[in-house]
């Protein structure tokens, strides 16, 4: 093994270590530390009871997200649990010299949306939170990954983080994708073929032509999924695509430093002879349209398939918990709820792929079809674009920012028993309220199902 050449994810974790334990873990230093309400009063509360200071507040963004109202969000919290969430965060960060984007705030909304859009996530960045979905931000080239609560305290407290440096991965897919797929399916393809814990313990690269054609948004997309592979986090190496992204936004770099950084974001990618722990490659051609038909992301198939036999004891358990059979036509499946929105895909893009489609048609009668953009700064585009009145127009409703329907910890839950083609990251069991039955697709086939009532193919 030629050990002088490096991953991109080796470039990135190396330039991080602070301290090596011999035979044991790595003591890496965090550049920027993502909080919101949910997972961090906890680890503030663990520093206050041994009496520590935060360590370094200016590396912390936060936001309110997970427990917020996407509807009159000028007035209070209903939910008491929720408020209360949301109050403690206020609180916790006024003590504690942080920045704070909440409710009412210009830059609020889903924590992973607002970092790269106000150009906090960078190139090159170790960057953690306390949610699973962290994984979004290895899109610019950074490792990021989610954490635990104890971890928070940790980095609150040192700026670091003590563990084992995981094995790397890597996935490539090359070829000419087919009409209608957006990086949601490429990311819903993979992880089918692939299984759900093919990437434990690993962190993931995803190479090949198809992923160096992505927009920024739709690479973010494909790295915040990577871990529902099992994956510790994802990886796109950064290019043209990335710094342009990057350049001007608010908190990049400027001037002379933003050359400077540049120029270091152009060392960051794999060695042509490293090796890595594991290898998956796929074919761009052989990827649809997809949906998901059980209740972990794994069980996905393209909308022109049937729903396929369960292999297991488990995929039983899910086919039953959907109220679905084998060989069932996904067009007898009868949508009532349609959610375009998450840390998933709430972005600019996902909402113009959407209204492109939407325009001058009408939703079905029977479905009640969310638009919920993923910040402030979303809003704001999607009404200078005007996308609001063709949203509008089709019966579609625009609502505030927020996480809102992707998970039951908000007001927007989906009732027991009906299904509702999310645009989101899980379709676990109850993670859209209790007894919800959740179809994950990409905003495309979403926007097409809200509009049919039912899934069905693309025409030609």
């Amino acid at each position: 093994m030629n050990n002088d050449k490096k991953t991109l994810f080796d470039k990135v974790w190396d330039a991080h270590v602070v301290e090596t334990i011999p035979d044991g873990p790595q003591i890496i230093y965090i550049d920027k530390h993502l909080i919101h309400e949910v997972t961090s009063p906890q680890a503030f509360a663990e520093l206050e009871s041994r009496g520590l200071e935060i360590f370094r507040p200016k590396q912390i963004v936060a936001t309110a997200d997970h427990n917020v109202p996407t509807l009159d969000q000028d007035k209070p919290i209903r939910d008491d649990s929720s408020r209360n969430q949301v109050e403690q965060l206020t609180a916790n960060c006024k003590k504690n010299n942080i920045e704070l984007y909440g409710l009412g705030h210009q830059y609020q909304g889903i924590v992973h949306i607002i970092a790269p859009e106000l150009g906090v996530t960078q190139p090159g960045m170790s960057i953690v939170c306390g949610d699973s979905h962290t994984s979004t931000h290895g899109a610019f080239g950074s490792i990021a990954f989610g954490i635990g609560t104890s971890q928070v305290a940790q980095v609150f407290a040192s700026q670091c983080l003590l563990l084992n440096k995981p094995k790397s991965m890597r996935i490539t897919v090359n070829g000419k994708l087919n009409r209608n797929v957006q990086p949601k399916d490429v990311i819903l393809y993979i992880i089918s073929k692939v299984g759900t814990d093919s990437g434990t313990g690993y962190f993931c690269e995803y190479a090949g032509n198809v992923f160096e054609e992505m927009s920024m948004e739709g690479r973010m997309t494909v790295c915040n999924m990577s871990i529902e592979m099992g994956a510790r986090g994802g990886m796109i190496a950064p290019d043209e695509t990335t710094f342009n992204y990057v350049k001007d936004r608010t908190f990049a770099p400027k001037g002379e430093e933003w050359e400077e950084k540049v120029e270091y974001w152009k060392t960051l990618k794999t060695d042509d002879e490293a090796v890595f722990d594991a290898e998956f490659s796929f074919d761009a051609s052989e990827i649809y349209p997809m949906i998901t038909y059980g209740t972990n992301p794994g069980m996905g198939i393209s909308i022109n398939q049937n729903i396929p036999n369960p292999q297991n004891e488990s995929e039983e358990k899910a086919l039953k918990y959907m109220g679905l059979k084998a060989g069932q036509a996904l067009s007898d499946i009868k949508v009532n709820y349609v959610f375009i929105g998450s840390c998933t895909n709430a972005r600019i893009e996902d909402f113009r792929s959407a209204a492109n489609y939407i325009k001058g048609k009408s939703k079905s009668e029977h479905v009640q079809a969310l638009i919920v953009p993923g910040s402030q700064q979303v809003v704001k585009q999607i009404f200078e674009e005007g996308l609001d009145k063709i949203f509008n127009e089709a019966g579609f409703q625009i609502r505030q920012p927020g996480c809102s329907a992707c998970l039951a910890m908000n007001d927007d839950k989906i009732p027991e028993g009906e299904y509702c083609v999310s645009t989101s990251n899980r379709n676990f069991e109850g993670r859209q309220g209790q007894g919800a039955r959740t179809i994950l697709a990409s905003p495309l086939t979403a926007a097409k199902v809200a509009i049919e009532g039912k899934i069905s193919v693309f025409e030609n």
